[in-house]
């Protein structure tokens, strides 16, 4: 007999069989088929019937096959070791076959294989492994280079996994792929150089660029600060004058007589009393604070900050002595001359209404003041006669026939010997 047909619109497909009348799964009014236990044991005999003859072999091939086509398609190389008798259990052929190696010629034990290895990356390789093993690293990575059988280096990488961590023999079972990166690895060595070149020319660079600024910030000749230098750091420094109630005083020396030393001993010895001169006038510099520079042709300017006018006074005297002792070779038979300068002085104080510009034009007109009385002498132009801006006369004699007139208010006359 048949079970109640459905109730539904909807007719069940053609194909269903007739319903037993054991069938109890209903739904909706109408319900699929059942198979009675005698239907269910006719359809498992079947499917054994069919296994016979290798058919669960068959298929077993087939899966294998469609296993090994993925990673051949991805380039990849599988392989298996046996980690505990170090037996290669599936041979990693195309690798090989890339190094130039025939089937005969092809490593089967794991601890021959790390004689290809270059002996660089076999403590990487062994240390990758070791790091798996432990539960250190979830996976095996490592890239690694392999020696050609032609001898060439070639670069691969490995991944691999341990698949038998629960087993009863864990670590037996290391599976993994091998594929070729040696382009990869070529690229970044040629990236890798060219960033070498180019971090080597940025360093050539900032050091031309370092010697530029210091050639376009240095007096070429003595290596002092040139004159646009020291504008720039002057009027920095009178800023700061001005914002911290600071005195800075300022100091314009000039070499006496040394028109006569050009033009007796020619413009080679000039510039080394120039330099005598600048090197005198460069030890005196406190470092970090003043600034000492040429000012052009034999005229030198140095900047005390944080210095009033008595104590400038005191520095331009000291400076003034130590280059009354110079004695200068000019000449290729030893001749020697006796180097003199005068000083002018003058003092930046807050609230003076001066800038840079202005305070080297009041020190430079002491100077002519000082030039005016009479050469190797001060002149602060701050400071009156009598508290220091004019000091006592002096007798001039310059020898080898020159002379000068000592005037009303000469300030330290002292003797500029030059000797032949």
């Amino acid at each position: 007999m048949r079970c109640r047909q459905p109730t539904s619109s909807i007719a069940p497909p053609v194909w269903w069989p007739p319903w037993p009348r054991c069938c109890a799964n209903r739904s909706r009014g109408w319900h699929a088929p059942c198979l009675i236990p005698e239907a269910r044991a006719d359809a498992r005999d079947k499917r054994n019937a069919g296994n016979k003859g290798g058919h669960d072999h068959g298929w077993a091939d087939l899966n294998n096959e469609q296993l090994e086509l993925a990673p051949e398609a991805a380039g990849l190389d599988l392989w298996e070791n046996d980690l505990i008798t170090g037996n290669v259990t599936r041979k990693a052929t195309k690798t090989f076959e890339e190094l130039g190696f025939t089937e005969d010629e092809i490593v089967s034990g794991v601890q021959d294989i790390y004689g290809l290895f270059h002996p660089d990356d076999i403590d990487t390789v062994r240390r990758a492994v070791a790091d798996h093993l432990t539960g250190v690293t979830p996976q095996y990575r490592c890239e690694f280079r392999l020696r050609s059988k032609s001898g060439e280096w070639i670069w691969f990488a490995n991944y691999g996994r341990i698949m038998d961590g629960h087993s009863e023999t864990p670590g037996k079972r290391l599976i993994g792929v091998t594929f070729n990166i040696h382009d990869r690895k070529c690229r970044e060595t040629e990236i890798a150089q060219i960033n070498q070149q180019l971090t080597e020319q940025n360093r050539l660079l900032q050091q031309l660029n370092a010697t530029l600024e210091r050639l376009a910030a240095n007096d070429s000749l003595t290596g002092l600060s040139n004159r646009r230098t020291l504008m720039e750091l002057g009027a920095k420094e009178a800023k700061r004058t001005e914002r911290f109630g600071h005195p800075m005083s300022l100091l314009v020396a000039d070499i006496d007589l040394f028109k006569s030393v050009n033009d007796m001993y020619g413009h080679l010895a000039g510039d080394r009393v120039i330099c005598a001169v600048a090197q005198v006038c460069a030890a005196r510099k406190r470092s970090g604070v003043d600034i000492v520079a040429r000012f052009g042709g034999e005229e030198f300017v140095i900047v005390l900050p944080e210095t009033d006018g008595p104590s400038a006074l005191q520095v331009a005297e000291s400076l003034r002595r130590e280059v009354e002792t110079l004695l200068v070779c000019v000449g290729d038979e030893g001749q020697e001359v006796a180097v003199t300068v005068s000083i002018g002085v003058a003092t930046l104080h807050q609230g003076s209404g001066m800038n840079f510009e202005e305070l080297v034009n009041r020190a430079d007109q002491a100077l002519y003041q000082a030039k005016g009385t009479g050469h190797n002498a001060v002149y602060c132009a701050d400071l009156p006669p009598e508290q220091g801006g004019v000091v006592e006369q002096v007798s001039l004699d310059l020898g080898v026939g020159l002379s000068q007139p000592c005037g009303p208010r000469a300030a330290w006359w002292i003797a500029a010997r030059m000797r032949g």
